[in-house]
């Protein structure tokens, strides 16, 4: 499994990765509805990839990770939506409402599994 500085590392990376794809095919991206659609899903991976890495950031540095993580993974997210369509910046927030929904769901069941269950006697 990898650790913290690893993730951030990939993070990172991807989230560079992805913004230049987005940004070198925005046009592309604008230019049909369902293609738009796919440019808000995009934005919203760099808003889950973003939130990774200052989640993985603020773990390795000791302190703890809350709302004004994911308000600024959210912003950054949808500024780089706004930069291919209007409509994209829409959907990367509903998008991004679901993906948020489904790390804080998957983040509960990792929590509970990893508690001990209590001493017997």
């Amino acid at each position: 499994m990898a650790g913290p500085g690893r993730s951030m590392l990939y993070s990172l990376l991807s989230f560079a990765i992805i913004l230049s794809l987005l940004e070198m095919y925005r046009e592309k991206l604008g230019s049909s509805e369902l293609l738009t659609i796919f440019g808000g899903f995009i934005s919203s991976l760099l808003f889950l990839l973003l939130l990774t890495f200052i989640g993985n950031y603020q773990e390795s540095s000791g302190t703890r990770t809350g709302w004004g993580a994911v308000v600024l993974a959210e912003i950054a997210a949808l500024i780089a939506a706004a930069t291919v369509h209007r409509v994209c910046i829409t959907t990367c927030f509903l998008f991004s409402a679901g993906l948020l929904y489904e790390v804080n769901k998957l983040s509960g069941m990792m929590l509970s599994k990893n508690e001990p269950k209590g001493k017997r006697y």
